[in-house]
């Protein structure tokens, strides 16, 4: 896939756990781990504006496009 989630980074410079980050967006600690392990298929824009809420970052902090074909 192309579309690369780098939450776990940004969860780790700002220092707050799983745990922590499933229980302020309100979801799952297992749908936050789909997220976290680039298994999502899609990300609600919802969901994206609240981890940059949540986390004081942009959706490009979060989500990177890397070209497959490479």
């Amino acid at each position: 896939m192309a579309i690369i989630v780098n939450l776990d980074v940004v969860m780790a410079k700002r220092k707050i756990s799983s745990t922590e980050l499933s229980q302020k967006l309100g979801i799952t600690m297992a749908n936050l781990s789909i997220l976290k392990n680039n298994k999502a298929k899609a990300v609600r824009f919802t969901t994206l504006n609240e981890l940059c809420k949540i986390l004081n970052c942009q959706p490009g902090d979060i989500l990177e496009y890397v070209d497959d074909e490479e």
